[in-house]
């Protein structure tokens, strides 16, 4: 799986960030920034995400 954060609907919550275990998500000015190369794909963010704004996709990266 492949996330990544939709920037028009994300609201900068910062509810995913504390969620993810790899530190891939981490604070930025407007909304969290992905660092791709430490995301697991584990989902956790999208899980927690309230406005949907995190997606993944099943395609291979």
């Amino acid at each position: 799986m492949s996330v990544a954060i939709a920037l028009g609907t994300c609201v900068g919550c910062g509810v995913c960030i504390p969620t993810c275990h790899t530190h891939a998500l981490r604070p930025a000015p407007g909304r969290p920034e992905l660092v791709a190369s430490r995301c697991d794909d584990c989902g956790a963010c999208i899980e927690v995400c309230p406005t949907d704004a995190i997606v993944g996709s099943w395609e291979r990266r």
